[in-house]
């Protein structure tokens, strides 16, 4: 099997936690940080006003900055817009 063929499951809130537990909380944040980035970048679609790309690029920026420290940390926690990790 594949790479390409594995499809994600989501793991329970408890099993969730106690990966938490053992990771430091700067890279928990950055996490939470780098997925509200990844989904606020990907809210803007199509011909943007100066306001939106303006928005568009802040959430760019913060994704950069969270993924820097995950990248850090473990590279395979870094988090792409609009994709898998």
């Amino acid at each position: 099997m594949t790479a390409s063929n594995l499809v994600p499951v989501p793991i329970p809130d408890g099993v969730a936690a106690l990966i938490g537990s053992c990771m430091p909380l700067g890279v928990l944040q950055a996490e939470i940080d780098a997925e509200c980035a990844a989904r606020e970048a990907m809210r803007f679609r199509g011909p943007l006003c100066a306001e939106d790309q303006a928005d568009r690029e802040h959430a760019l920026a913060a994704l950069a900055l969270s993924n820097k420290i995950l990248a850090a940390y473990n590279p395979g926690l870094v988090v792409r817009p609009g994709g898998p990790r």
